[in-house]
């Protein structure tokens, strides 16, 4: 059973609705306009080709690793964009593994200097790497020394922490803020904002994004993806809930529990239980 969408535009945090908009040959100038608006990149990006998101590792034993999107540049820069939608323990370790993989696809036999392209990994969030609620919703990582100057500017990492990014529309002060907002609101919007149109890619972006203009199947498929991240945050909810409650639970028996110390050295033990509700066993062997 598929979800019937009543929203003009597909949701981007979606799997189908990701891979549709940003990883599209026939519309790569969206993922173009993206990456020159957020990356930190002394010559713009004038096109990509994507690469085979499936990549081995050293032997044919080893893990593989899936990107969402894995492209590169005229100049040979390499681009592995991830869209992940649930907090994962190890998230930075994997941000780390997957950028191995274009690094060690560089290597040449025979007689070779080590020189290497760069390597861009941008994680595009529905969750908050850190803890802090600091509004700082780009996080830009470098290897650097310990006088904090870059040490090697080939790899970098970008996080966009989308929970952290709470602008509306009349806020939107740049062209990073414009990419932010709609992956946060696109599946909620009626019409392409006024100040969106002088961008080419947004508004390639808005009629790629059109759920009426898929075709039936694609339709069908994204209606199936849509269904399936409803019931992931219906479970997740309801697992939050529960362990809310759960935790409650827990601090209102701790508190009778003080308080049933608190009593032991001047009443009784069915006194203390008819007045903290604590079982008379419990009583005891608090004694």
């Amino acid at each position: 059973m598929c979800v019937a969408t009543k929203e003009k535009y597909i949701d981007p945090f979606t799997d189908f609705g990701f891979k549709h908009l940003f990883g599209n040959e026939e519309h790569k100038g969206i993922l173009i306009g993206f990456l020159n608006d957020l990356l930190d990149i002394e010559y713009k990006i004038v096109d990509i080709t994507f690469r085979n998101l499936e990549q081995l590792g050293l032997n044919i034993v080893d893990r593989k690793a899936i990107f969402d999107i894995y492209c590169t540049d005229e100049k040979d820069n390499n681009f592995i964009v991830e869209l992940q939608r649930s907090r994962q323990k190890y998230f930075k370790d994997r941000s780390i593994y997957y950028t191995s993989f274009p690094i060690q696809e560089q290597s040449k036999k025979g007689d070779w200097d080590y020189y290497l392209k760069r390597i861009y990994f941008i994680g595009i969030l529905d969750f908050n790497i850190d803890e802090i609620d600091d509004g700082k919703y780009l996080k830009k990582v470098e290897l650097k020394d310990q006088d904090n100057e870059v040490f090697y500017d080939k790899l970098s990492y970008y996080y966009l922490q989308l929970p952290k990014f709470k602008k509306e529309e009349s806020e939107l002060s740049n062209h990073l803020d414009n990419w932010l907002y709609i992956f946060n609101n696109l599946n909620k919007l009626d019409n392409m904002p006024e100040k969106f149109k002088s961008s080419k890619a947004l508004n390639e972006l808005f009629d790629v994004a059109q759920f009426v203009a898929l075709p039936k199947d694609q339709q069908f498929a994204y209606q199936q993806d849509l269904k399936a991240r409803l019931d992931y945050k219906n479970v997740m909810d309801y697992a939050k809930e529960m362990a809310i409650e759960e935790g409650m639970a827990k601090g209102l028996e701790k508190e009778k529990i003080n308080i049933a110390k608190n009593l032991l050295d001047i009443l009784d033990d069915e006194t203390i239980s008819l007045k903290t509700g604590l079982s008379v066993d419990i009583i005891k062997s608090l004694r």
